[in-house]
């Protein structure tokens, strides 16, 4: 089992400059192998992203000398990893063809378990030297790897590293819950506990919406003027604003699920279709804040560290329109009605205490 720890760097001027520079290698060589792999596409040329590293590493002391002032991990790892990755995903229909990365979009690079040590609140970082971080690597095990990335002019690694993974709770001694994902609230408990989920595109869409018409003012808001630094200011402020919005929902998903896993056995949820539900657009936003598919992807990784069972209740299952006392399914229930009565047994229902209610018994009974 492998958990990647993302802590905070702290470069002096010269080591920003080199990590930019590292940063800009690796797109290039995305980019460069991109363009490389469509052509062998329309030629019918056999083609891998063994081939190409290959190919890259031996025009690259003559053609692109600049690019060996960084690691040679930079480079390689983008092909290896990156662009390989893109295409899997892409063959496997899991996402669209890969398309090129552009500068200050697309500001990472990754490194080689053997290319950089960690030591208390430092990594050595080839070509470059020893730079400080913002604390200790939290997990205990093999370094696999590490990608260090930019976001709103802040330095920051993600450490991969391989745990063994513990055994999971014995059915006897199970302590379960039932987890119903909501808009109006971030989730609600099958023991009536509601946690309220942050607003955050609601509380900055003021302040974002200011800050673009700020910018497209600016000397550079039209297409083909060359941009002035008061339109650099401007767009570094929205890309702060995005970055504290992503932090407040990634917050908020961490703090629920690390909750969750560490406090129940047994966890029952449902298989929601969030690109579908994003399609509409009186809820995206709401959903985008909530971070369904996040929640999901947390609590399923850190199950695997805490002994936490994670039962996913097939996308139809009515979980909602079950009476959770006689079983008796209401198919006139609506999606404004938040309280029901079942007509079989007179049981009065909370829509979403009901819903997480019949989640929990999901997982009880589909638990092997």
């Amino acid at each position: 089992m492998n958990r990647a720890h993302k802590i905070r760097l702290y470069p002096n001027d010269k080591q920003a400059t080199y990590l930019a520079k590292a940063c800009g290698v690796a797109r290039f060589a995305y980019n460069w192998a991109l363009s490389e792999w469509k052509i062998a596409i329309e030629t019918g040329e056999p083609i891998s992203e063994s081939v190409l590293r290959k190919r890259l590493n031996a025009v690259k002391p003559e053609k692109y000398p600049w690019m060996l002032e960084v690691t040679k991990c930079a480079p390689q790892l983008a092909i290896r990893k990156d662009l390989n990755n893109a295409f899997k995903n892409y063959y496997a229909k899991r996402a669209e063809f890969p398309k090129y990365r552009k500068k200050g979009a697309d500001e990472s690079f990754s490194l080689n378990n053997d290319s950089f040590l960690v030591q208390g609140k430092a990594i050595r970082i080839p070509k470059l030297g020893w730079v400080r971080m913002a604390e200790e690597l939290r997990f205990d095990g093999k370094i696999i790897e590490a990608t260090i990335s930019q976001t709103a002019n802040k330095w920051y690694v993600a450490i991969q590293v391989e745990m063994d993974t513990p055994p999971l709770a014995t059915i006897d001694t199970i302590h379960a819950v039932g987890v119903d994902l909501g808009i109006n609230a971030l989730a609600t408990l099958s023991d009536g506990t509601t946690i309220q989920g942050v607003r955050v595109s609601k509380s900055c869409e003021k302040k974002l919406r200011r800050l673009n018409k700020e910018m497209s003012r600016r000397q550079g808001g039209k297409k083909g003027e060359e941009k002035s630094k008061n339109y650099i200011k401007s767009k570094e402020k929205i890309n702060r604003l995005y970055a504290k919005m992503a932090n407040v929902r990634s917050d908020q998903t961490h703090k629920l699920t690390s909750e969750l896993t560490q406090n129940y056995d047994l966890i029952g949820i449902e298989d929601l279709d969030v690109s579908e539900m994003m399609e509409s657009h009186e809820l995206a936003q709401s959903i985008a804040d909530m971070s369904f598919y996040e929640f999901r992807r947390q609590l399923e990784y850190k199950a695997e560290t805490a002994n936490t069972h994670i039962v996913i209740a097939d996308r139809w299952f009515a979980s909602s329109k079950i009476c959770n006392a006689c079983g008796h399914k209401y198919n006139g229930l609506s999606l404004n009605t938040r309280k029901w009565t079942c007509q079989n047994c007179g049981t009065r229902h909370d829509r979403d205490i009901n819903a997480a209610i019949n989640l929990k018994n999901y997982a009880a009974n589909h638990l092997q």
